[in-house]
């Protein structure tokens, strides 16, 4: 293994007195791809944030950048770089290892901040109305790159994350993995010694996801980069990492091979729990040759939803599957009355009553949207506020305190908390929790508010297997005991096999298949398969 590029030195972290990360140290080499993969709540994503210098600093320990720095501007390289001269100034680069939570480092930490990079594992930071090549040229004047050389130095990264094809296109109307590589050719842009991705492609199906992944691998190659990636899915650690290391309640338990650490992450991964089959109601949601188009200016009418019919029945739990871009997080916004559509009846059953979802106003649209419930894979929560706000007031729940506690316990059960770690959360703002806790704090503000109809856009994104099985669990509760109706819209295949009573397959905004899960899944193509298969399976 190459020299250290960074050192931890018994790192340790306390919120409210509670110890989040134990006493951690390891190294990181230059050109080093260490996976780090862990439950929800496991300490990832703070441990990730640290060695970035951002949030707050440890309650004790050290994270030291062994760098290479220029005495004659403000450069720094990784340290193989000693010795050799600066690419800016000519002047010789020098060895410097920069404690980076070391107060009277403050202006050496805000250097190295600047030469690393994120990339997020939900929002893509783009801007949505610029073209590709826009939203690269944005990054390059953020570090003040020559304007002479932009055009060429741009359109040299989007080539390297393989996007020449996509370099006039408008941002907002790439895909899921598309947008994650302009994404990374942003960050590749900072030229960065160290880059980290938090759950990367935790939104993005099997398929698309591996193609960010060989991008990571090319950019670690050929900047000589170290990169941490964290993840819940072990075949990201897998495709990804040359090293591993597995946190449990933030210790770590194991570091290593990915294999071995991969091994040890599955133990005790169980799902034994039996559930009676469920007796369905009426109908509930009737679809009627729904369609909608968008002007798109460089692709013209993009048919999302073309011609869509299926009805699901109350207490049902009703899939929709299919790849990215098939038109299934559109078809979702059009049940939950987010999107109307361009034709088409959407009708749901409130009561005794139909309603029309494609019609505006309080007697119709409106009427039902209180009942419908929305899980979007980019949620979002309430920054300021606890997690107890989150569920109650912050939605407008105005519950008497004794009461709302009482629901917030309840709620958080129901969307896979232990009620030890219900009544831990209740007061923690959302910074303070994991990824995967706030997903399911999420999907708690969701269910708390007692919908009929609950959608659930790509609920397992971001969840660790054994997290997964919690959800699942809570899912099918609900429907026991509180007779919900669930869309779940999803690439997880195991999820949907398991959970789902009926599912419907889009290819190109229409439903070409519907009906009993095994039977619809059994029609996929080969290239669906290798896509849509769940990492970690």
């Amino acid at each position: 293994m190459k020299a250290p590029l960074i050192t931890v030195e018994n790192l340790c972290m306390d919120f409210n007195g509670e110890k989040v990360l134990k006493k951690i140290s390891f190294e990181i080499a230059e050109g080093e791809i260490l996976g780090i993969i862990g439950r929800s709540g496991a300490g990832k994503t703070v441990l990730m944030h640290l060695i970035r210098g951002v949030e707050q600093p440890p309650t004790s320990g050290k994270i030291i950048y062994h760098i290479a720095v220029c005495g004659s501007c403000d450069h720094m390289d990784v340290p193989s770089m000693v010795g050799k001269p600066c690419p800016h100034c000519g002047a010789k680069l020098a060895r410097l290892d920069i404690d980076l939570w070391n107060e009277k480092d403050e202006d050496l930490k805000r250097r190295v901040m600047r030469r690393t990079a994120i990339m997020f594992q939900r929002t893509f930071a783009l801007y949505g109305d610029d073209r590709v090549i826009e939203n690269v040229l944005h990054a390059l004047d953020d570090i003040n790159y020559p304007v002479e050389n932009a055009i060429n130095r741009a359109a040299d990264l989007i080539d390297q994350v393989k996007l020449s094809h996509r370099m006039m296109h408008i941002a907002r109307d790439l895909s899921g993995g598309e947008k994650q590589r302009v994404v990374l050719a942003r960050q590749l842009a900072k030229e960065p010694v160290m880059l980290f991705a938090d759950e990367p492609t935790g939104t993005l199906d099997p398929g698309t996801a591996k193609v960010v992944h060989a991008m990571l691998l090319e950019a670690a190659k050929a900047h000589n980069m170290g990169i941490v990636v964290t993840s819940h899915f072990s075949q990201v650690i897998e495709d990804v990492a040359h090293r591993a290391m597995l946190l449990v309640d933030g210790r770590i338990a194991k570091i290593g091979t990915p294999k071995d650490v991969i091994a040890e992450f599955m133990k005790g991964y169980d799902d034994t729990e039996k559930f009676e089959e469920a007796e369905l109601g009426d109908r509930i949601v009737i679809a009627r040759d729904v369609i909608k188009r968008y002007i798109s200016v460089d692709r013209g009418v993009v048919r999302a939803v073309n011609g869509v019919s299926f009805e699901v029945a109350a207490k049902e739990i009703f899939g929709i599957i299919g790849k990215s871009g098939a038109g299934k997080t559109t078809l979702s916004g059009i049940i939950a009355g987010l999107i109307e559509p361009t034709s088409g009846e959407m009708n749901i059953r409130i009561g005794d009553e139909w309603v029309d979802m494609t019609k505006p106003g309080i007697d119709q649209r409106g009427r039902a949207t209180g009942y419908i419930g929305l899980l979007h894979q980019e949620y979002d929560l309430f920054p300021h506020r606890t997690v107890l706000d989150n569920l109650t007031d912050a939605i407008g729940l105005e519950f008497p305190k004794e009461l709302a506690m009482r629901k917030a316990h309840v709620t958080l059960r129901m969307a896979g908390f232990s009620e030890e770690k219900s009544k831990e959360i209740l007061d923690r703002m959302p910074a303070q929790l994991s990824e995967g806790e706030r997903h399911r704090v999420a999907l708690a503000q969701v269910l708390i508010r007692e919908p009929r109809i609950v959608i659930l856009d790509e609920p397992t994104g971001t969840m660790d297997p054994i997290t997964k099985v919690d959800v699942k669990h809570s899912i099918m509760h609900s429907r026991e005991e509180m007779d919900e109706t669930f869309i779940v819209v999803s690439h997880d295949m195991d999820f949907v096999r398991d959970i789902c009573d009926r599912i419907a397959l889009m290819r190109g905004g229409k439903i070409i298949s519907i009906g009993k899960t095994a039977e619809v899944l059994a029609t996929l193509t080969e290239e669906e398969r290798k896509v849509m298969s769940q990492p970690g399976a």
